[in-house]
């Protein structure tokens, strides 16, 4: 969640092996978000998180790190920003992508963004998200919000099946991960794993903590 104290923990993560870094834009009704997230987003608001100040904190977290960076939002920021111009700033900050929850695949074209798809998305819209989206398909593991959770879905590995079958896109496997058996688990199936829940709480710890969390995901990873 952007913030203060991100650029560091930013800098801890990549250090730590993560070769992307999101960054949450607050929003005070994030409809995907868990609990987790949702209360670091109270925070970051309550901190004066606003649209410039996200902006700024994006800048400097891309003058210390080399990895994508990728916002992650929701579409109401973007309305009251306006879709070129926010698209236009986070670039020039440095962001090389970015995610919308709750924008429709066929909503603003115009917006380079990547796409997201859970286990209900039908195969043709699957199809159209994986042919707009920007870089890299995000693959919701759940049908619910983030959160960490005791064991990988079950409908993690059909969804990377039926997303493989139409795409050659790479494929991110989000949701649900916490643990490093659950990230070696998914990134068996996809071409990489997304963390968010879990990894916020860690950041709470500071730095240090979240360079050894991502390590530990990052060895187990490699290790399978």
């Amino acid at each position: 969640m952007a913030g203060q104290e991100t650029p560091a923990l930013a800098e801890a993560a990549v250090e730590g092996g993560a070769d992307l870094v999101e960054i949450g834009f607050p929003f005070s009704d994030p409809l995907a978000d868990g609990p987790v997230i949702r209360a670091a987003a109270e925070r970051a608001l309550a901190a004066g998180m606003r649209t410039d100040a996200c902006l700024e904190c994006l800048a400097e977290t891309r003058r210390r790190v080399d990895v994508p960076l990728v916002p992650m939002t929701y579409a109401s920021l973007l309305e009251a920003h306006g879709y070129d111009r926010f698209q236009e700033e986070t670039r020039a900050a440095g962001a090389t992508s970015l995610i919308v929850a709750d924008l429709p695949i066929e909503a603003e074209p115009e917006l380079r963004r990547v796409q997201l798809v859970a286990p209900t998305t039908p195969t043709e819209r699957l199809k159209l998200a994986a042919q707009r989206t920007d870089g890299w398909l995000y693959l919701v593991s759940v049908t619910g919000t983030t959160g960490p959770r005791e064991s990988l879905s079950p409908q993690a590995a059909e969804l990377v099946r039926r997303a493989r079958d139409v795409t050659d896109v790479p494929l991110l496997l989000g949701f649900g991960i916490s643990t490093p058996e659950q990230a070696a688990e998914a990134a068996a199936h996809a071409d990489g794993v997304v963390v968010g829940s879990r990894a916020v709480q860690v950041a709470e710890e500071g730095p240090k903590a979240l360079h050894d969390y991502v390590r530990s995901l990052r060895s187990a990873i490699d290790a399978q």
